[in-house]
């Protein structure tokens, strides 16, 4: 992996944690402030979430692993 592809790819996990803090506040509204009303907007602001962490999660192992190989 050259230097650039390892910055874009440091570039796309802050860009998704970002994303996934992003809908992990949607959520903390929700139960915050709109509940027991707004519990039918409880199962897609969840599985937004739970994508968006994914995404991040997947995105960061594969920066951690390049990282290694780059130091290994």
């Amino acid at each position: 992996m050259t230097e650039d592809e390892l910055k874009a790819l440091d570039k796309e996990v802050k860009k998704l944690k970002r994303i996934s803090s992003e809908w992990a506040s949607q959520l903390h509204d929700l139960v915050e402030d709109k509940l027991p009303a707004g519990y039918k907007d409880i199962p897609g602001i969840a599985q937004s979430t739970f994508d968006a962490c994914q995404a991040w999660a997947e995105a960061n192992a594969r920066l951690a692993a390049a990282q290694k190989e780059i130091q290994g």
